[in-house]
């Protein structure tokens, strides 16, 4: 079984470094998974999510050159797309930034009222 960008295989966690985690594969090689490829989450302490001897489901995210192989845990996992709560998340952020932008006008507006009314006259009209 060749190993090529896109497959998914079982491998066994053969080092940890601060960087990312050694997975041993089929026919004996070895790909890398960065610490941004562990999780969905920020991973501050790779230890926290693998320890050596771990099999772990990897997707072969890059195959370079030199034979250095790039893996991804978070790209293996099997996840249902969820088309409705993007489109929710996107419709919340407008209203949000709608809501933020009539609230700065309103504070505008009253730091303006404000700061006219304590010049003494300098800035206002005169009638």
């Amino acid at each position: 079984m060749s190993i090529e960008v896109g497959s998914k295989l079982q491998g066994k966690v053969t080092g940890i470094t601060n960087f990312g985690a050694f997975v041993e594969l089929s026919e004996g090689k070895t790909g890398l998974v960065h610490i941004s490829e562990v999780a969905d989450k920020y991973v501050k302490d790779i230890n926290d999510h693998l320890s050596v001897g771990d099999e772990v489901k990897v997707k072969v995210i890059n195959v370079q050159k030199d034979g250095k192989i790039g893996l991804s845990i978070k790209k293996a996992q099997d996840k249902p797309r969820r088309q409705k709560n993007s489109r929710e998340r996107v419709e919340s952020f407008e209203a949000k930034l709608s809501r933020f932008l009539k609230d700065s006008e309103d504070r505008l507006a009253s730091l303006k009222k404000h700061t006219e009314s304590r010049r003494g006259g300098r800035g206002a009209k005169r009638g």
